[in-house]
Order: C-alpha cells, then sequence, then structure tokens
C-alpha cells in the first residue's frame, strides 16, 4: 500500500487556505487511499524566534482541528513530531548527507534569513538545516508520496536528492518519494493581498479567515476582501488576483470551476457575499466538533500517544538501518 507523509508546522492558528489546500484532502482522499502519517511538526516551529506557551497551545489546537475536520485516528496515523525521537536522530545524518550549497539555495531560507536579519533578529542555524530535519520526517517512514503545495517542492527535491546520495553511499536504506501536487482549486490567497498566500503566521490578520472564526467575523473579513478595479466579474489570476481568489475560494467551498461561476454575477457584492456564506457553512461543522474535541481533552492525549507509538514502531528500524550503514557502532 503507498505511504504518504504529510506535516503541519504550528506557528499559527490553521486558516481556511491550510484547510482547502490541504488538510480536507488528507480527511476526504489521502487516509483512505494509503497508509496516511500526518504529523504536527513542532520542532519546526523552533527555528525563528517563539514563545514556548504558545508552540504547546498551537500545537494542540492543531491536533484537535485535525481531528475535526475528519482525519481518523483508526484509518490514519497522527503524532506530534517531537513525540518520535527518530525525527531527530535521523536529521543529523542527513545533515552529514547535504551540503552547505543545497541548504543556502532553499527559497524560504533565502526569505526568513532576509526577514530576520531586516527586523534586526540574528539567522539560527536551524533555519539553513530545518530542510535536512523535513528530510528525516519523510524518509524516517519510506514515504512513497509527500503532498505538499509548490512552496515544499524544493524541500521535496532534496530529500529525494539526499535518499539517493545516502542510498549510493552507503547502500540502499531510503525510499525515494516523490511529490505529489493538490488538486487545482485548492490555492487560497490572502484576501487583503491576492498576489500572496493565506499564511497562519501573517502578522497582519485581516485578510485571513481562521478556522475558528466566528461566523461574522469570517463575514467581515470576506465583504472587506480586495478586488481590483473595473466592475464585471472575470476570472483572471494575473489581471484580476481579487476577484479570482474569490471565485477559487468559491469553488472550492461548493464545486464547479472558478471561471463558469463568475457568469453568474454581475457585481462583487453579491460574489462577496456568496463567497462568505459558502466559507461559512463549511467551516461551521469543523467548529462545531472542535469544541467536542476540547471538551475530551482525554481522547486526544490518547490519539497522541497511539498516533507516537504507531509512528516510532515504523521509523526505528529505518532510523536504526541508517545508523548502521553509515558506520556508527550499534549499542549493546
Amino acid at each position: 500500500m503507498t505511504r504518504i507523509f504529510s506535516g503541519i508546522k504550528p506557528t499559527g492558528h490553521l486558516t481556511l487556505g491550510n484547510y482547502l489546500g490541504a488538510v480536507r484532502r488528507w480527511a476526504e482522499v489521502d487516509q483512505y487511499r494509503a497508509d496516511a502519517l500526518f504529523s504536527v511538526v513542532d520542532l519546526h516551529a523552533l527555528t525563528v524566534e517563539h514563545d514556548p506557551a504558545r508552540v504547546r497551545r498551537l500545537s494542540r489546537q492543531a491536533v484537535t482541528l485535525l481531528l475535526a475536520a475528519g482525519l481518523d485516528p483508526e484509518r490514519c496515523t497522527l503524532f506530534v513530531q517531537s513525540h518520535v525521537d527518530e525525527h531527530a536522530r535521523l536529521s543529523y545524518l542527513l545533515e552529514c548527507t547535504a551540503t552547505d550549497g543545497e541548504l543556502r539555495r532553499m527559497i524560504q531560507y533565502k526569505e526568513k534569513s532576509a526577514a530576520a536579519r531586516a527586523a534586526g533578529q540574528s539567522v539560527r542555524v536551524s533555519l539553513l538545516t530545518y530542510p535536512a530535519l523535513m528530510a528525516a520526517d519523510i524518509l524516517a517512514y519510506e514515504t512513497d508520496e509527500v503532498p505538499v503545495g509548490d512552496d515544499q517542492t524544493q524541500h521535496v527535491e532534496l530529500t529525494r536528492d539526499l535518499a539517493v546520495r545516502f542510498n549510493q553511499r552507503y547502500g540502499h536504506t531510503f525510499t525515494v518519494p516523490r511529490a505529489t501536487p493538490p488538486k487545482v482549486g485548492a490555492r487560497v490567497m490572502d484576501l487583503q493581498d491576492p498576489t500572496g498566500k493565506m499564511g497562519k503566521s501573517h502578522e497582519n490578520g485581516a485578510g485571513i479567515v481562521y478556522l475558528l472564526d466566528e461566523p461574522d467575523v469570517v463575514r467581515r473579513k470576506v465583504m472587506r476582501a480586495v478586488t481590483d478595479s473595473g466592475r464585471d466579474v472575470a476570472y483572471d489570476r494575473e489581471g484580476r488576483p481579487g476577484v479570482a481568489n474569490l471565485l477559487d475560494v468559491l469553488a472550492a467551498c461548493g464545486g464547479g470551476e472558478p471561471a463558469e461561476l463568475a457568469g453568474a454575477y454581475t457585481s462583487y457584492g453579491a460574489l462577496k457575499k456568496d463567497v462568505a456564506e459558502a466559507v461559512v457553512e463549511v467551516l461551521r461543522p469543523l467548529r462545531e466538533r472542535h469544541a467536542s474535541l476540547v471538551a475530551e481533552p482525554g481522547y486526544v492525549d490518547a490519539v497522541l500517544r497511539e498516533g507516537a507509538e504507531r509512528a516510532r514502531a515504523v521509523a526505528r528500524p529505518v532510523v536504526d538501518r541508517a545508523y548502521r550503514a553509515v558506520g556508527l557502532l550499534p549499542p549493546g
């Protein structure tokens, strides 16, 4: 059976973009078609300045929202990255396999290190080496497919390169994975800046719909969404990004093709109203389920314990094999 791995960082509250772009697919498709592992990758949240209490809080919230979105612990493995030591164990071996040049070419490193310097902050070494940890996340589970967006494809390609290099140097150890991009219609941009994606760690949340936003808050954010010059409603991602984003969201929430949906509208106001109601209805069952799970902390704890045990059982033999292959003396 095909094995897939994907993770989400607890660096901010999960957004509509996270849900429509990845999480819904995990719940509706991936956990049924494959041996699926999904992780809240909390170690990745430590690569930049952070509040420890907030990381813990967001990690638990992310797990609870993933369950609320429909991930079934009987069908998939859901766990927190730091609960499985094999991620950190393997990460160092892959740091020893990667080159400085490869890591410095990563687009996210360039962007985040530049932002940190501009803010007068130091750049942590972990920001540079974090792709090795991401590779460890994937390779530890003999992963076949990694469902990721365009912004993470470069990291999966590096993971493939490291797996091939390690196998060539030390003997076949890792499965070489492949990236599987999401289907069309899952791309959600910031409502106030439709040229940038709806990111959960963005400082200004005015253009971001969070999964736990109250319905009135969702409506207000959508109604204030940036549109474009002109009055006609047309689907043009390059020339009319604001309207195109709204049509993409409407299509993702209710079905249909964005370009065809555009023909039903003669005003931006009517489009925004329908988009707002579609988003509210998509998020309603998720928010209700989240509230019930928050009232059952023991259940969430049990899911994480069992998930970590299952993940560890898969990863430990792979990482032990890598340690032997690279020349490390096994414990007595």
